[in-house]
């Protein structure tokens, strides 16, 4: 396909990009893009519903479920960012994304992924704080710091992730404008420059280093110091009581982490573009459509506040009419 582009001086400016998606597999196409929208509705549907029900449940309104309120309202914009586009193709048949829009899409996709990992270690570290030191839980985890480490989550977020489009807005771009992804992905874009990229890839690298295995560590150790306070609880249903009240953010932590490791740890002779469409669409969709249903299934507090909030609704509505 030819490549718009205008030049000035040593530099190549592409217009913009085609974003292939899931061309490369043209008989699933159609399937999968139905499936990102299913996908799609029900990750809308699962975190709106966690979101009122820790509105209006007064005995939801602790540091635990404040940490999952903005989850629930980061999973929506991870989803949002990453699929639009795919949803747009589906329903228009539009696959051009100019370069800026192209280079909003890459910055916020970082700086979700950036807070999911910072939020899951908040959340780690706020049920560190609840099992190994309960007495004093309350008075640590008060509403002023709760807002404050989120706000810090966000805020190196948002921050950490600036130098991206800022660098790669300054790349020359020759050989194709073609994303062979479904959303503006970093590494694909690297892939089509004909600039020097190693500037860019030392900058993921330091900072892969310091906003992601800083949280991942975080949250290792709260866990270590969690298990270990548990296995020292003499009674079988202590150990059991304890286990459920972190049990949910532990497997939405395993998920996230075990689909970014797949994604990013393997061999190079393990790479494909098809496999890390798909792992791609995992963490970015499919997980978080399944961490409503997680805090959900597997906490006790949340499936009552459910159901008082429905129940509440009918009974209601029953009252209304008579």
């Amino acid at each position: 396909m030819t490549v718009n582009k205008w030049t000035s001086q040593n530099h190549t400016a592409i217009m913009g990009f085609i974003i292939l998606g899931f061309s490369d597999v043209r008989e699933l196409e159609l399937l999968i893009s139905f499936l990102v929208l299913l996908v799609y509705v029900l990750n809308l549907l699962g975190n709106l519903t966690i979101l009122v029900v820790i509105h209006l449940d007064p005995r939801l309104h602790t540091p635990m479920y404040f940490f999952l309120g903005n989850l629930s309202i980061l999973d929506m914009c991870y989803a949002t960012d990453t699929l639009h586009k795919v949803l747009d193709s589906f329903f228009t048949g539009r696959k051009f994304i100019p370069f800026i829009a192209c280079l909003v899409q890459m910055y916020f996709f970082t700086t979700f992924a950036c807070s999911e990992f910072y939020l899951l270690s908040v959340m780690a570290y706020d049920r560190y704080i609840a099992i190994c030191n309960p007495l004093r839980y309350s008075v640590i985890m008060n509403r002023r710091v709760c807002v404050l480490l989120a706000a810090v989550s966000w805020a190196i977020s948002f921050s950490g992730s600036v130098p991206y489009p800022l660098m790669v807005s300054q790349l020359s771009f020759c050989k194709s404008n073609e994303i062979n992804h479904f959303f503006c992905d970093l590494t694909a874009l690297l892939k089509l420059s004909c600039s020097e990229t190693l500037p860019v890839e030392l900058t993921v690298l330091i900072e892969s280093g310091v906003f992601g295995m800083s949280p991942f560590l975080l949250t290792l150790t709260s866990y270590v110091y969690i298990i270990s306070t548990i296995l020292r609880i003499r009674s079988t249903e202590g150990r059991r009581k304890a286990f459920s009240t972190c049990s949910a953010h532990l497997t939405a932590v395993i998920l996230f982490y075990g689909t970014v490791m797949c994604t990013y740890l393997r061999p190079a002779s393990m790479y494909s573009l098809s496999r890390d469409k798909l792992f791609a669409l995992l963490y970015t969709a499919v997980i978080p459509t399944l961490n409503p249903v997680i805090y959900s299934l597997k906490n006790k507090q949340v499936k009552d506040a459910l159901k008082r909030v429905i129940y509440g609704k009918i009974f209601s509505s029953v009252m209304a009419k008579e």
